[in-house]
């Protein structure tokens, strides 16, 4: 098995060699980096922060760099772990919650409960190529003597999932995410392999499911935020284990981060659409967000104005607008892990960080 960090040692030395690290929010071509950071107002007084301690190298580089602009800031740190993010701002002991993954359904209803507001999502950065414990990009695994190439996230949704009725969207029953048995895909000839290949059933390999009421990424994404799992899925809780199981086993199929590849499994390319284009995870399509499986981490904070006027007091405002800067993104690029936001992804957390807060009012 590869060393869990040899992608991004060897992705941080390019970059740091290209001299990129000054620059690593610029897109390809030419086009503009992000915007610079200029302060909206001076701001003093404490930002507290709770949540995921992984983030913590990435929260100490903007807490320098914002410092700079706004020397009289205290920040105060308590991170123990992402699923303490929500209670940290949901009993007022923190005004940001840092996660690197999207805030599950159960987990809004403390700060709706108090305010009927919801909890603002705020992406941040894009999670790493193939760190452990950094919100790496889910890469789909087969053993390397499988001459499948690449499959789309249809596919994949009737390789792991099953006929249901919907799925959950955030707080939404989404019943469009709905679909039939027919759709199941369990063996390889469904998927145009021939000859031997034809009727060999697939074998599912997959971390094990979320508590109630927790949706993963990988079901939000490929299966329409549901939690029917193939019936023939086979959990393990060791992803190493994991994938020592598919090395193995040529029928099988694994998801989970490319820093558990093993000599004897590959990587599949994969594509949003039907048609394609299909793209294989690396460090330039997972930070360009090309790679379907790429994930965000984010940071939340909970709305303490009325409904109707801007959602966030001004030194978190004045903090979040650094970390969407180019500064704040050359920060994450400068922790080496993570990736920095591209341009169109970094503007519509701008959008959203000055968007109103709404008011969702309590059904009867």
């Amino acid at each position: 098995m590869k060393s869990p960090s040899l992608f991004s040692r060897l992705g941080r030395t390019r970059l740091l060699a290209a001299g990129l690290v000054g620059s690593a929010a610029m897109l390809a071509h030419g086009q503009p980096v992000l915007p610079e950071y200029q302060p909206a107002q001076g701001v003093s007084g404490l930002i507290r922060s709770w949540g995921s301690p992984h983030m913590g190298g990435l929260l100490k580089n903007w807490q320098e760099g914002f410092r700079k602009f706004h020397p009289g800031i205290v920040f105060a740190d308590n991170l123990k772990g992402t699923a303490s993010a929500t209670y940290g701002f949901a009993t007022n002991q923190a005004e940001l919650g840092l996660m690197g993954r999207q805030i599950y359904t159960f987990e809004y209803y403390p700060v709706y409960r108090r305010s009927h507001l919801l909890p603002v999502e705020i992406e941040v950065a894009t999670g790493s190529l193939d760190v452990p414990h950094k919100s790496f990009a889910l890469a789909v695994m087969v053993h390397r003597d499988n001459p499948l190439a690449q499959l789309t996230l249809r596919q994949l949704d009737g390789i792991f999932g099953a006929q249901r009725e919907g799925g959950w969207q955030g707080m939404n029953w989404v019943k469009k995410a709905a679909r039939p048995a027919a759709d199941d895909i369990r063996t390889w000839g469904q998927l145009g392999l021939t000859g031997e290949w034809a009727d060999k059933p697939i074998h599912v390999y997959g971390p094990p499911g979320l508590h109630p009421g927790g949706i993963s990424y990988f079901q939000r994404r490929v299966m329409g935020g549901s939690d029917r799992w193939a019936e023939n899925l086979m959990e393990f809780e060791d992803r190493a284990a994991m994938m020592a199981a598919l090395s193995r086993d040529p029928l099988g199929i694994a998801y989970t981060g490319l820093c558990y590849l093993t000599t004897a499994t590959k990587a599949l390319a994969l594509a949003e659409q039907d048609g394609g284009p299909f793209v294989a995870p690396t460090r330039s399509s997972v930070a360009d967000r090309t790679y379907p499986l790429s994930r965000p981490v984010y940071i939340y904070f909970a709305p303490d104005t009325p409904a109707g006027d801007p959602a966030v007091d001004p030194k978190v405002r004045e903090f979040l607008r650094y970390i969407l800067s180019r500064q704040g993104q050359d920060d994450v690029a400068r922790e080496g892990d993570y990736l920095p936001l591209s341009p169109a992804v970094l503007r519509a957390q701008l959008d959203r960080l000055e968007a109103p807060a709404v008011r969702i009012p309590p059904s009867h």
